[in-house]
C-alpha cells in the first residue's frame, strides 16, 4: 500500500497540474468533460437553427455570424451581458420586454452561460475531480432547461404567435424535429450526469410555473 504522503503528494500534483495528461483522470471527469462540450455543441446547432427558423429576429445573416461567435467562439462571451446570470438572460428572451430585440441572441447566450455555470468549464478550465461539478447546479441546469423546452412551445407574443419557431409545419408542410431532439440529447446528457453524481433525475418535479432557477446561488 502507498504511503499516506506519497499519496497526498500525488493528489496536489494532480491538482496543481489540472490533470494534464487527461488519459489519467477518473472516469467520471472524462465524462462530465465530454458531456460539457457536448451540451456546447447542441445548444450552438440550437442556436443556429434558431436564427434560421426566426430571421426577424436579426435578418443580417453576417451580423448573426458574429453574434454566435461572440456566444461560442473566442473570450467575449456575450460581453454586453457579463453581468447577468444565465437566468437572467433566459428570463429576458421570453419576456414581454426584452432587454434586446434578439431574442435569439439571448436565449442562445443564456442556454451556454448556464453550461458553462453548471459544470464550471470552459475559458481553459479542467476538471480533476468529479466532485467540482456541484450536483446542485446540475439539478437546477436541468430545471432550466427543462423550462425553456416548455416555453418554447408555449409562450406567445401580444398577436397569439409563439415568440420562436421551432418545429413548426413549413411551406411545404413538413415538420422539423431536430430542435426536440437536440433539447432532448441535452438533458439526457444532464441526466446521466445527475447519476453520476450521485442524484437521481426523476426525484425532483419540473414545476412549469416557476421561475428560471439561478444555478450560482
Amino acid at each position: 500500500m502507498a504511503h499516506p504522503v506519497v499519496v497526498f503528494l500525488l493528489a496536489v500534483a494532480l491538482l496543481t497540474s489540472g490533470c494534464a495528461e487527461r488519459s489519467f483522470c477518473s472516469t467520471d471527469v472524462r465524462v462530465l468533460e465530454y458531456h460539457f462540450d457536448k451540451c456546447l455543441e447542441s445548444v450552438e446547432e440550437f442556436t443556429r437553427r434558431l436564427y434560421a427558423k426566426n430571421p426577424k429576429y436579426e435578418k443580417d445573416t453576417a451580423k448573426r455570424l458574429q453574434k454566435l461567435q461572440s456566444i461560442f467562439v473566442g473570450d467575449q462571451k456575450g460581453a454586453q451581458f457579463s453581468d447577468l446570470g444565465s437566468d437572467e438572460l433566459l428570463t429576458a428572451a421570453f419576456a414581454a420586454d426584452p432587454l434586446d430585440p434578439d431574442r435569439v441572441y439571448l436565449l442562445g447566450l443564456g442556454l451556454a452561460k448556464s453550461i458553462r455555470e453548471a459544470y464550471g468549464l470552459g475559458d481553459g478550465k479542467m476538471l480533476v475531480l468529479g466532485l467540482q461539478v456541484e450536483l446542485e447546479r446540475l439539478e437546477r441546469l436541468h430545471h432550466n432547461m427543462s423550462q425553456v423546452n416548455w416555453r418554447l412551445k408555449t409562450y406567445r407574443d401580444g398577436d397569439g404567435d409563439l415568440l420562436f419557431l421551432t418545429n413548426a409545419v413549413g411551406d411545404d408542410g413538413y415538420i422539423n424535429m431536430g430542435y426536440e431532439v437536440l433539447m432532448t440529447t441535452i438533458l439526457t446528457r444532464i441526466q446521466d450526469d445527475i447519476y453520476l453524481r450521485g442524484g437521481l433525475p426523476g426525484k425532483y418535479l419540473f414545476d412549469m410555473s416557476t421561475l428560471f432557477m439561478s444555478i450560482i446561488l
